[in-house]
């Protein structure tokens, strides 16, 4: 309970201070000096009460700015609005998402990689372009190698996002697709529909 409460307590409010104290809440009216037209939520027959309250967990309260009431826009005559500005921070949770440990299988791609691969491979199997009757030897062989030779991905999902994929040929085929689209919204006909569509 803070020290700008209206007037006395009856039992009613009694209650209510003791169910904050029991949950470890704070009774947010009370805790902002206002003038008395801002403190009182209820008035009838002459009489000025405090009747409605903002409740918030003690931990909470620095993130209030400020609780009143609106006098001028009551729902009902003799109940008054009580309003409160939070400040809320919210953080977002950054999870650290481990991705499985990859072969850069994609790198066989590059000559110099593959040349390599192939000759440590067949090192590794003896010399033979036979393979290995164990199919568990071979396949570990083939994945030490690789692992060897090409690496692996480290797990983590920033070197996921690389865009090992885009080269030249997708950029110039995305630019001539997008050319023929602006060519076909002039054009509007046929001949540049089809064109269009014919564009990998």
């Amino acid at each position: 309970m803070g020290r700008y409460g209206f007037k006395g307590r009856n039992v009613e409010g009694q209650m209510v201070v003791d169910f904050a104290k029991r949950m470890e809440m704070a009774v947010v009216n009370t805790y902002f000096k206002k003038k008395e037209d801002h403190r009182v939520t209820y008035k009838s027959g002459g009489r000025c009460t405090q009747v409605d309250y903002v409740l918030c967990r003690r931990c909470n309260l620095k993130e209030i700015g400020d609780c009143k009431v609106l006098a001028r826009d009551s729902v009902a005559r003799q109940q008054q609005m009580v309003v409160c500005r939070m400040v809320l921070e919210v953080k977002k949770k950054r999870r650290r998402v481990k991705t499985k440990r990859r072969i850069r299988w994609w790198k066989l791609k590059e000559e110099d990689c593959s040349v390599r691969f192939r000759e440590e491979v067949r090192q590794r199997l003896g010399g033979d372009e036979e393979v290995l009757n164990d199919w568990a030897t071979t396949a570990e062989v083939i994945r030490g190698t690789a692992r060897k030779v090409l690496g692996v991905k480290s797990g983590n999902r920033k070197e996921d996002k690389k865009t090992w994929w885009w080269n030249e040929e997708v950029q110039e085929s995305i630019r001539r697709k997008r050319l023929a689209k602006q060519n076909w919204d002039r054009q509007i006909d046929e001949k540049s529909r089809q064109e269009y569509k014919k564009i990998q």
